[in-house]
């Protein structure tokens, strides 16, 4: 079966807008039952932990000051997400499934970006844990990312990435 380009923007808009909405959709959840800092345990290795990440992955960036801050991921953010799209629109025809991917990539970019808008940094509060040690908390956009990000890899992997 041949993809039409209007089958791959239904793909793009479908994955990306679901990233998107569930993303702020639990990050408002979180802000409106849960208190800043404040947890909820679920299990003896998982919480919800309501915080606000100034920085990037890991807190990069986070003790800048906020105007270098905001500017640094605004501006990256933004380019990465055209990048995305353009990158998507080379693919998506040939490549479903790396197709997939990147609108989960570009999806989890936006949410993170509106985010950085309204706040000037990212709402996160899935928080994994062994013992003392934690994962950074993170969020769905974040975990869209990820899975995105394995996707590009399976595909680069591969050699299954076209020439542009």
């Amino acid at each position: 079966m041949t993809v039409t380009g209007k089958q791959s923007l239904v793909r793009l808009v479908t994955i990306a807008g679901g990233v998107i909405l569930a993303d702020q959709l639990t990050k408002a959840l979180i802000m409106a039952q849960l208190p800043l800092y404040e947890r909820m345990e679920v299990t003896s290795f998982f919480n919800i932990t309501h915080v606000l990440n100034p920085g990037g992955a890991f807190g990069m960036f986070a003790t800048q000051s906020p105007v270098v801050r905001r500017f640094f991921f605004l501006f990256v953010s933004s380019l990465v997400s055209l990048g995305l799209l353009w990158f998507y629109g080379q693919v998506a025809r040939e490549h479903r499934f790396l197709s997939m991917g990147l609108a989960a990539i570009f999806g989890g970019a936006v949410g993170n970006l509106i985010d950085r808008f309204r706040f000037g940094q990212v709402v996160d509060f899935l928080d994994f844990y062994i013992g003392t040690w934690h994962w950074p908390a993170f969020n769905v956009a974040d975990s869209a990312i990820c899975i995105g990000m394995a996707i590009l890899f399976y595909h680069v992997i591969l050699n299954k990435i076209p020439e542009l």
